[in-house]
């Protein structure tokens, strides 16, 4: 009977309707854990800090505060003794950059070649405005001179094969 009030009381508490409908839940049933509240302290808030600068290394899209994988787990509690043992949060960093490379940050750094990653974008787009510029003033750019204003004198051959052919053509 026990497991039943342990079920109804779950229920009740998940649906909302607990303080009204808590009454109806005998007394002898046993308590329903809920969830404790957390008293952060300041450590708690610096591995959140560095936390949310690491990439998990099983999830890959997700930085190790959010992860729910074990090893972020194992992560978030390194930094939280490290932290403890009085070391600074760059590092810690540099610790998970030693054993993980520049992959385990969410933000990579700008140095050798990762430059290309943050600068590429806006060159290609320079060079593409530049291309797309030059493309359209030669599209509407009035030339100089157009053959027809100015014809190429023909010579007396030349005239004299057009009147061929333009006879041929009439036959």
């Amino acid at each position: 009977m026990s497991r039943i009030h342990l079920i109804l009381s779950v229920l009740l508490l998940c649906s909302g309707l607990w303080p009204g409908l808590a009454a109806l839940v005998p007394a002898t049933a046993p308590s329903v854990a809920l969830a404790a509240q957390v008293d952060e302290t300041a450590l708690d808030d610096q591995v959140r800090e560095i936390a949310k600068t690491l990439r998990c290394a099983i999830c890959q899209t997700e930085n190790i505060w959010e992860s729910q994988s074990v090893l972020a787990s194992q992560m978030r509690q390194i930094i939280r003794e490290r932290l403890q043992q009085g070391e600074s949060p760059e590092q810690i960093k540099a610790y998970f950059l030693s054993r993980y490379g520049d992959y385990i940050l969410m933000k990579p750094r700008v140095r050798g070649w990762n430059w290309l990653i943050w600068g590429g974008p806006f060159v290609l787009l320079l060079i593409g405005g530049l291309l797309l510029y030059r493309t359209l003033f030669r599209w509407t750019a009035v030339p100089a001179s157009t053959p027809e204003d100015n014809p190429l004198p023909l010579s007396e051959s030349s005239k004299q094969r057009i009147e061929d052919e333009l006879r041929a053509f009439d036959k």
